[in-house]
């Protein structure tokens, strides 16, 4: 090997090790703009099959373009004054575990299809922008308004049992974007969450309730005992009678297991009376359901 073959081969090595270092300093991705000398270098580490251009312009370690976190990153960096809507947005708040299939923008700038991403023209009330940890986001109300139709109302009951929201919240960010497309369905879904359920089994149990015009319940109540405070599903306070719902995944969460059983427990012994139903219960025979309570009553 001649000088200047190793000259060369020098020179590919610390540009590969910048890279390295560049792709750790960007939280996994590479800005083309921000680093002009090394446009040809990306190119062929592309070419390559080393890197991958997850957004025009941005890089990404081959392999990590699927990770939801890089294709944030990647996004944010592109567009800083972009704000993630939708899922991209619950999981950068409330909602980290929900399904992200594709990263949705808006941004006031007309923004050519990408594969993964799906961008809005759009402007967002400075007062429903949160801006943390590098990254801009709708707030949890307009999120859940966003994923949410009578039909789908997983977020909104997720926001509201994390109280990341709270039903004034909720109807403050409709107030706000009075042009919004599905304001018609998000304020039926505001109506129907007037219990503020924390579950789609909740829900359901609200809608029994409310359709069998029985009265005098409350949601959510506080209930202390022993310095342990707990929260219950549905109350008659009046007659000590609690109604407690098991949602539809309630015994893969083996800690939510054991804490409803020492709820449960302590509201016997204080001399509460405690129906249980589960989701398939309600969905299936709500009517055997009213007719318990009304029993109860």
């Amino acid at each position: 090997m001649n000088a200047n073959d190793s000259d060369q081969q020098s020179q590919l090595v610390n540009t590969e090790r910048e890279i390295a270092r560049l792709l750790v300093e960007g939280n996994g991705v590479i800005l083309r703009r921000d680093h002009p000398r090394l446009g040809s270098s990306l190119a062929r580490a592309a070419r390559q099959s080393r890197l991958v251009p997850v957004l025009p312009g941005v890089y990404a370690a081959a392999g990590s373009e699927h990770d939801p976190r890089v294709k944030m990153v990647a996004a944010a960096r592109r567009d800083p004054d972009a704000v993630f809507t939708g899922a991209a947005a619950a999981r950068l708040s409330f909602w980290p575990e929900v399904r992200l299939d594709r990263v949705e923008l808006a941004s006031r700038h007309h923004r050519a299809p990408q594969r993964g991403y799906l961008f809005h023209r759009c402007r967002i009330p400075p007062e429903l922008i949160v801006q943390r940890s590098g990254f801009r986001y709708t707030a949890p109300s307009l999120t859940a308004l966003h994923m949410s139709d009578l039909d789908h109302t997983d977020a909104i009951d997720t926001a509201l049992r994390t109280r990341a929201a709270t039903l004034e919240s909720l109807h403050h960010a409709l107030r706000l974007t009075p042009k919004r497309p599905g304001n018609v369905d998000a304020r039926r879904v505001l109506l129907d969450s007037r219990d503020a359920p924390w579950s789609r089994a909740e829900r359901e149990g609200h809608r029994l309730l409310r359709a069998a015009r029985l009265t005098g319940w409350q949601t959510n109540m506080a209930f202390a005992d022993l310095g342990c405070l707990y929260y219950l599903d549905i109350a008659f306070p009046r007659i000590r009678l609690a109604i407690e719902i098991d949602g539809r995944f309630h015994h893969d969460d083996l800690q939510v297991f054991e804490a409803d059983r020492w709820r449960q427990n302590a509201l016997v012994l204080a001399g509460w009376r405690v129906l249980r139903f589960t989701w398939l219960m309600l969905r299936d025979h709500p009517d055997q359901f009213v007719q318990a309570v009304r029993r109860a009553l």
